[in-house]
């Protein structure tokens, strides 16, 4: 069985079509998340058969900020090392995560929540807020996600499934 090493600075590709592929950056870990790689996934789309300069792709525009385990989506092919490259931009993410996500049984999901709380990538202090307001609008959503639910994301803008807004 292979094994399958990552580093802070390594570009991936992913196919997003036949002829097309994008390009993500692992950033750092968050210790905050079962010390799970963060990664930010740029906008850019670029045939499939091109090399790109790595350093022209990850001073791109950046599309996202996610957690995921990176091994786990280069074990099952969704995406592959391109190289690495220590252009990381900024670190100092911020994220959420809604403390109304999960239903008991007989209940209804919470669609949208007014409890929430946010913190930075590494900073143990936690802050709730009742609404995401003003800068914490837009945090990504702090969950771990699956290696399909990244590709997805970065097909279509959006991850598959559900989760509570703040609207």
């Amino acid at each position: 069985m292979a094994r399958y090493t990552t580093k802070i600075g390594d570009v991936f590709s992913v196919k997003i079509a036949e002829d097309t592929k994008k390009y993500f950056q692992y950033v750092v870990n968050d210790q905050l998340q079962l010390n799970s790689s963060v990664i930010r996934a740029f906008k850019k789309t670029y045939p499939i058969d091109a090399h790109p300069d790595l350093r022209d792709v990850v001073n791109d525009e950046m599309e996202f900020y996610a957690h995921v385990i990176l091994s786990w989506g280069l074990k099952m092919g969704l995406w592959e090392k391109a190289g690495n490259i220590n252009i990381l931009g900024n670190i100092n993410l911020c994220f959420s995560e809604s403390l109304d996500y999960g239903t008991k049984k007989g209940e209804k999901p919470v669609t949208i929540s007014s409890n929430w709380r946010i913190w930075h990538i590494n900073d143990p202090e936690f802050t709730h807020v009742c609404k995401l307001e003003g800068e914490f609008r837009h945090a990504e959503i702090g969950l771990i996600r699956s290696p399909n639910n990244i590709v997805e994301r970065i097909k279509s803008g959006k991850y598959p499934g559900s989760y509570p807004t703040f609207e």
